[in-house]
């Protein structure tokens, strides 16, 4: 069965979901020296694509996110629903799985 998801923007997360991306490490260091794949780490930080309306209370009001769009959040090194399209990786954490948002 092919996949329908061709791009990520037709993905639109559901309740207290958020869509992130892990941030690369540079591959070369500071004086210029580029650094194999295998030594490069993938960091904890993530950059937040798209979140969903917000989950509902016992009284079926809903909860307000805790991020928007295009900030930058640190995630748990394991978790997460992993999503593939083509090369990217993408993964879906709930809300209250983010550990924090860093302000710049």
């Amino acid at each position: 069965m092919a996949s329908a998801l061709k791009s990520i923007k037709n993905l639109a997360p559901l309740l207290d979901r958020v869509l992130v991306q892990r941030v690369k490490a540079e591959a070369k260091t500071a004086g210029g020296i580029f650094l194999p794949e295998s030594a490069v780490k993938e960091l904890n930080e993530a950059k937040v694509l798209a979140v969903g309306p917000g989950g509902l209370d016992k009284d079926g009001k809903r909860t307000p996110m805790s991020v928007t769009a295009g900030d930058r959040v640190l995630i748990p090194q394991y978790g997460g629903s992993p999503i593939k399209i083509g090369e990217d990786e993408y993964s879906l954490f709930r809300d209250a799985e983010l550990l924090a948002k860093i302000n710049e």
